[in-house]
């Protein structure tokens, strides 16, 4: 041990430890400026952040939210020894930190690269494409609303079956798919122990997305045949996808993947398997969204969940789930979808971080139809950067021992399994999902994120936030139609994307998209903020916000609104004070000039008597949107 000279330097542990009531203290400070009277752990609340699942998301983390215990020299060090201790080891039961004592660390997550499309060749292509530049395993649509079974020797041609790993998505037709696969690597004589495949095999997942009900005895008999010949290779999948797709919570997904895979191992075992042998014959798919830490925070707490079931089963040590993590469809917008690269970028690093073992990056323009060349070469190369170059995958569970992070992977894993009791209770997910408990738990949740969505209080970028009316739209061939019949798919936009379309077909009828006039009053400063507010409220709905140069009074008001175009429609903006001085007079010209409604940008109740309505922070505005379509005669 180096001992370093006395320098007469004044370190940093020589200052006294900040309590969390001094902390308190400063934020009611910060509080009392902003207007707002709160003390104690009110002041704490009223900067913290409600999220799905009856979670909260605190502003700051210590040991005593964790119940770390500080004995150490260290308080800070003591906490995050005991922190890590709760969440166990790399490779250890609960397996919160890694499945494997490496982690990724080694070679890095496998990048998993997603392959749709019915055409063989053009499919081989793409796969050969992919591999030559990063990718390192397939993902492949077998089936109906794929590739057809006996087309898969084709598809996979060039490709070394004992190097790269691939993976079925094959619907109702998982066994054809399985077995022309099987029998492939029989053919190119690749050895048992080569061969590294997910056969896909997943009724309930199957179910979920479409109805149709498939015996899980046909399932049982493959991953018995998988099992004794094939040890490398998993038969079945538990997709989590078909309930994040359908609005669900990160705790409801979560919950049901448990219930996935405990019906699926009762499967198993009587159709003869051991317990430890079943484990071994699942994968899970989970969804990585934009929110890094609830991500993060979901992938740990899976696998810690999964490590009880299995030492509910009496088989801990062999309750590692393998874990496949998809950038959310859910988050893609098809309105800018050159955002889509940013939002998978950040929820490609989240799964990187959390520890999954393979990772699918949808490309930017997947909403939109086939990917072309160059989105895929994005995909792809989002993991090639993460891992090459920021060297992501170097350290193991580099999230372990946040205070934050450690909690809400606790909080997470709480909730799911709740709501996994709830469906083991209506008769495992089979029952729940017949019953109707699963789609109407989902479509709860979904009803509440929406109401947000149209608020705007959860903002997309490039469509409810920023959106660019001028953009050109990019367009892709279209993709085989998915699965229906079951669980609905929604998309974050949804509802500004009906908007946005309604305003499309009448830019095409009429060669001009609807319009609203923006009566901008007094100098920039007062105007600027609640202007730029307005106008991108309008564009998310697709109206077309027409403001002057400078601003208007009421003697240059009407002739401003006539030189507009505006379809009746216009909205004050500026300061409150200003509003008292001149929105009467200017709301008189406006009228006289021909406008309808007046809407003022701001609290409600200012002007009162002068404006129609009021647009402000928080208001639905996807319904004030369509109010207005539908007022300046836009088709819906």
């Amino acid at each position: 041990m180096t001992v370093l000279p006395d320098d007469g330097l004044s370190l940093a542990a020589e200052f006294p430890d900040a309590t969390h009531e001094q902390w308190q203290r400063l934020v009611e400070g910060v509080l009392r400026k902003s207007g707002k009277e709160a003390s104690g752990e009110a002041a704490e609340d009223a900067l913290s952040t409600q999220l799905e699942d009856g979670l909260t998301t605190r502003p700051l983390y210590t040991a005593r939210e964790t119940g770390a215990n500080a004995n150490g020299d260290n308080g800070d060090t003591g906490a995050n020894a005991a922190t890590a201790d709760a969440a166990g080891f790399p490779g250890f039961a609960p397996f919160t930190r890694g499945g494997r004592p490496e982690g990724t660390s080694v070679s890095g997550w496998d990048v998993r690269q997603r392959l749709a499309g019915t055409d063989p060749v053009r499919v081989n292509e793409a796969a050969l494409a992919d591999l030559e530049n990063g990718t390192t395993s397939l993902w492949l649509t077998v089936g109906r609303t794929g590739i057809p079974a006996d087309g898969l020797a084709r598809a996979l041609d060039g490709v070394y079956l004992d190097l790269a790993p691939v993976t079925l998505d094959a619907g109702a037709d998982y066994a054809e798919a399985a077995r022309a696969l099987l029998a492939l690597y029989a053919e190119r004589e690749v050895a048992p122990e080569a061969a590294r495949a997910s056969l896909g095999a997943d009724p309930l997942g199957h179910e979920a997305r479409t109805g149709e009900v498939l015996d899980l005895a046909e399932a049982a008999a493959l991953a018995r045949e998988t099992a004794g010949a094939w040890p490398h290779v998993r038969a079945l999948t538990v997709d989590a996808l078909p309930y994040h797709e359908a609005g669900g919570s990160a705790a409801e997904e979560l919950g049901l993947s448990l219930a996935t895979g405990v019906a699926y191992l009762r499967a198993l075992e009587d159709g003869g398997l051991g317990v430890e042998a079943a484990l071994g014959q699942l994968e899970f798919r989970y969804a990585a969204t934009a929110d890094q830490f609830l991500t993060i925070a979901k992938l740990r707490a899976a696998r810690r969940l999964w490590a009880r079931v299995a030492e509910a089963c009496g088989a801990p040590e062999a309750g590692a789930q393998r874990q496949h993590a998809v950038t959310s469809p859910v988050m893609m917008t098809r309105r800018d979808p050159w955002v889509n690269m940013l939002r998978t970028t950040v929820a490609c690093m989240a799964a990187g971080v959390a520890g999954a073992d393979s990772v699918t990056v949808l490309p930017f323009d997947n909403e939109l139809g086939l990917p072309d060349a160059f989105a895929r070469r994005i995909a792809r190369n989002t993991s090639t950067i993460l891992l090459e170059e920021s060297h992501l995958a170097r350290v193991i569970d580099p999230a372990g021992g946040s205070y934050y992070v450690e909690q809400l992977t606790t909080e997470l894993a709480g909730a799911a399994w709740e709501f996994f009791q709830t469906v083991e209770k209506a008769g495992g997910l089979p029952g729940a999902l017949r019953s109707g408990l699963v789609a109407e738990r989902l479509a709860t949740t979904w009803a509440a994120r929406s109401k947000k969505l149209a608020k705007r209080r959860e903002p997309i970028t490039g469509v409810s936030e920023f959106p660019l009316l001028s953009e050109k739209p990019v367009v892709r061939e279209p993709s085989p139609a998915g699965p229906t019949g079951g669980l609905p798919r929604v998309r974050r936009d949804e509802a500004y994307e009906a908007l946005r379309a309604r305003s499309d077909a009448h830019l095409a009828a009429t060669g001009q998209r609807p319009r609203v006039f923006l009566a901008a009053l007094g100098p920039a400063a007062a105007h600027t903020a609640r202007a730029t507010f307005a106008s991108n409220l309008f564009q998310a709905g697709g109206i077309e916000p027409v403001h002057d140069p400078v601003s208007v009074d009421p003697a240059s008001a009407a002739e401003a609104y006539a030189a507009s175009g505006a379809d009746g429609m216009a909205v004050l903006c500026s300061s409150d004070a200003l509003y008292e001085e001149q929105a009467g007079a200017v709301a008189v010209a406006l009228r006289s000039a021909g406008a309808t409604t007046l809407f003022l940008a701001g609290k409600p109740g200012t002007a009162e008597g002068s404006v129609d309505e009021y647009v402000f922070a928080g208001c639905d505005a996807v319904a004030v949107l369509s109010s207005v379509l539908d007022r300046m005669g836009v088709a819906s």
